[in-house]
């Protein structure tokens, strides 16, 4: 039996197909459809993205097959906050025959745990001490991992959305002092009074893209294979953020991904916050997050 999980962010759709029996992951999909692209001026998702996102689904069902596959959906934080949300989802079902449901911050940081865990395993890492972040389109998920003890968090503070707020990233860095506070908040809450645990993982987009980079990888090269268990220290990602800055806009597009160019410089700020919230200077990077743990859970319930 194979599992399909999907997951629609507020940037990217995201697909990849598990083999069972194996416990193998044989099909990845990807593709930016900027699904919360106008969603902080006007509340709603608009009608070009679900277009985009409808495009993407079938071109997905193609390349890795979803008929001979149980498929879970998920949405997060774009379709949370949209007015039009219901209406969004019900018509990529009729155009798609995917029904997604959108899932809160408690159960996005569950599942992209799940997945997380189980590389750092594979890779050798021990995990039961740590503190993950996911840092998205339209949120960023910290969770605190001691044991058996999870505490987890989902913050309003995405790279798509806090890009369209400030305008500039020049307001990117006016804005996320105060955007960082309740993370500060949690993270001091969630220690009390102990040490922090023992590692720093990151997961999504940014913090694979600053590893890619590192790795001398384009976005045509990109290899999750190499990105998983790469490290990065916090003194680097404001080298990377030059080097990005640099970068001519057909350079950058190369580098980072159509799409992309404009978002991944802002998500080096709020990662660099997060080291700066959380007190660490060096972190593990996992590509694997969201629609690996669907796809993982589907598997083990079969």
């Amino acid at each position: 039996m194979n599992a399909v999980g999907l997951d629609l962010g507020s940037n990217t759709l995201r697909a990849v197909k598990r083999d069972c029996e194996r416990g193998l992951f044989v099909g990845e999909y990807e593709r930016i459809v900027r699904t919360a692209d106008g969603l902080a001026e006007c509340g709603r998702i608009s009608e070009a993205a679900v277009e985009r996102i409808i495009a993407a689904l079938n071109e997905a069902r193609e390349r890795i097959g979803f008929d001979d596959a149980v498929i879970r959906a998920v949405t997060t934080e774009a379709l949370r906050r949209a007015e039009n949300g219901g209406e969004v989802l019900e018509w990529i079902f009729r155009e798609t025959g995917v029904r997604f449901e959108i899932i809160d911050g408690q159960e996005e940081a569950r599942l992209t745990l799940l997945a997380v865990r189980i590389r750092l395993k594979a890779l050798g890492i021990k995990a039961d001490s740590l503190i993950l972040v996911d840092i998205g389109g339209g949120s960023t998920e910290l969770v605190f991992v001691r044991g058996d003890e999870v505490r987890s968090r989902s913050f309003p503070l995405g790279i798509v959305t806090l890009s369209q707020e400030a305008g500039s990233l020049s307001g990117v860095e006016r804005l996320l002092p105060r955007k960082l506070k309740p993370l500060r908040d949690f993270v001091a809450e969630s220690r009390q009074d102990r040490a922090l645990p023992s590692l720093l993982v990151a997961t999504a987009g940014t913090p694979t893209t600053v590893a890619a980079m590192k790795l001398g990888m384009e976005y045509a090269t990109y290899d999750a294979g190499r990105v998983n268990g790469t490290r990065l220290e916090r003194a680097e990602l404001r080298h990377w953020l030059n080097r990005l800055l640099a970068m001519d806009p057909s350079e950058r597009r190369r580098t980072v991904g159509v799409g992309r160019e404009d978002l991944i410089a802002a998500g080096i700020l709020i990662f660099e916050g997060i080291f700066l919230v959380t007190g660490f200077d060096e972190c593990i990077v996992i590509d694997d997050g969201l629609r690996e743990g669907v796809a993982i859970e589907l598997c083990n319930g079969i």
